[in-house]
């Protein structure tokens, strides 16, 4: 394959490159309200590394979160984003997507909370049991794949329940990741053209990063 094909692909692939985005649900907590309106998408700035060169492209997608608008100090509470389910193309502009693997997706602790619980439930289509980790004040979502291409696919529930902190404070859910250095997706695609199999690491993060949710503790 050339550089100028493997460069032609990455650039006309805008289907490919929305259906790499995956989609993640957390459930709400009892008649959450929606924090932040107006914030109808997200948007991840991406770079794919492959052996002829970083190419970058942009996804977008639909995204509702909801947040109690407010909570008193110490108080208990579950916060709830709903990113709709993925489908991956099987072929693009010639080009055979084999797969999707090792994708991660982090979400961090909002700043003002203690973390309590969090959890995974559901999932189809993943190729393996997604887990769940815990780090540095961040969640991430794992799973190790295949996703062949042309399936569809849902990502597990994560529920995760927060305590308050401190009265006047605010509490924003945010996604992870500020460069692509600091990622806040990965994942490997595997592409096919002829006899020619391309694994392309693939890293985004949020761009731009709007609160999802905003919460005031009174």
């Amino acid at each position: 394959m050339t550089t100028h094909c493997i460069m032609m692909w990455l650039r006309k692939s805008s289907v490919l490159a929305v259906a790499l985005f995956p989609a993640v649900t957390v459930p709400a907590a009892a008649s959450p309200q929606p924090a932040v309106p107006g914030v109808p998408t997200a948007s991840y700035a991406c770079r794919a590394d492959t052996k002829f060169g970083r190419q970058t492209f942009s996804l977008r997608q639909g995204v509702d979160a909801k947040a109690p608008a407010t909570v008193t100090p110490g108080a208990r509470f579950t916060i709830a984003v709903d990113l709709k389910p993925g489908s991956l193309p099987g072929e693009v502009k010639g080009f055979k997507l084999k797969e999707v693997r090792d994708l991660s997706l982090r979400i961090p602790i909002p700043n003002n909370t203690s973390y309590v619980s969090a959890r995974l439930t559901g999932g189809s289509g993943l190729g393996s049991t997604p887990t769940l980790e815990r780090n540095n004040g961040v969640l991430t979502v794992r799973v190790s794949g295949p996703i062949p291409g042309g399936a569809t696919y849902q990502l597990p529930s994560l529920s995760v329940r927060l305590k308050a902190g401190a009265r006047g404070k605010v509490i924003e859910t945010r996604l992870q990741g500020t460069s692509f250095d600091n990622p806040g997706l990965n994942l490997q695609a595997t592409i096919k053209w002829k006899f020619v199999t391309l694994k392309s690491p693939v890293a985004c993060y949020p761009d731009p990063n709007p609160a999802l949710t905003r919460t005031t503790i009174r």
